[in-house]
């Protein structure tokens, strides 16, 4: 029986064995990727591919670089990729020493498979901002799955919520937040900079109302939702 990779089963062994840089995580698929600029040259990053469809990119174009988290639009334009807005063809895997773009590889299964989903009932959530009520700093949140809508849920409800309460790294106040230009990217599939639309902007779901919370936005999300 052919290996398969991942927690998730995300791919086969054959399916990874000729991309460069493969790192299989507890659920995600990471490999290298880049993007070229004509001015500028290659720009090698890392993906990591998730079941839900995410895609996530860490730049390492130089050492000063700190670009981590970014979509592949947002990737492509940090590259200087002078025909963007095709981050399909213009974001590349390495196969066997060629540069292949992500269109003709399966990393993009999940993502177009979630893509398929939203124009169905699939609810959509982009990354929310909670500021620092000591320093004011904004952090962000990612609202993919019912456990990170819960943990943004809770630091929105406290006045007193400080940078170190924050959930996926230990930081503090002395910690820089992100750069307004990094902001504008906030998980829409729609369109990288999406300012807020029907698909990434929720107005209340299962996703992210709670039963068991006792503040008014989900008492009248309980008491008003209809059965499914």
């Amino acid at each position: 029986m052919e290996k398969e990779c991942g927690s998730k089963e995300l791919f086969t062994e054959k399916e990874l064995q000729e991309i460069s840089g493969v790192n299989v995580g507890d659920d995600y698929v990471e490999v290298l990727c880049g993007c070229t600029s004509h001015r500028y040259g290659d720009a090698i990053a890392k993906l990591r591919v998730f079941s839900d469809g995410d895609l996530q990119i860490t730049c390492q174009c130089t050492p000063a670089c700190h670009e981590d988290k970014l979509t592949p639009a947002a990737f492509e334009k940090h590259s200087d990729r002078e025909t963007s807005r095709n981050w399909r063809n213009n974001v590349w895997v390495f196969i066997d020493g060629d540069k292949v773009p992500l269109s003709k590889t399966v990393l993009l299964r999940y993502y177009n498979r979630a893509l398929k989903n939203t124009n169905g009932s699939k609810v959509i959530h982009r990354d929310e901002f909670v500021g620092c009520s000591k320093c004011g700093k904004e952090r962000r949140f990612r609202l993919r799955n019912r456990g990170e809508c819960r943990m943004h849920h809770d630091a929105l409800a406290e006045p007193n919520w400080k940078c170190c309460d924050y959930p996926y790294d230990k930081i503090t106040c002395e910690e820089d937040e992100e750069r307004g230009s990094r902001k504008v990217y906030r998980g829409c599939i729609r369109s990288s900079s999406c300012k807020g639309c029907t698909s990434c902007v929720c107005f209340g779901c299962k996703l992210c109302r709670f039963s068991d919370c006792n503040c008014q936005t989900c008492l009248d999300f309980t008491t008003n939702a209809q059965p499914i």
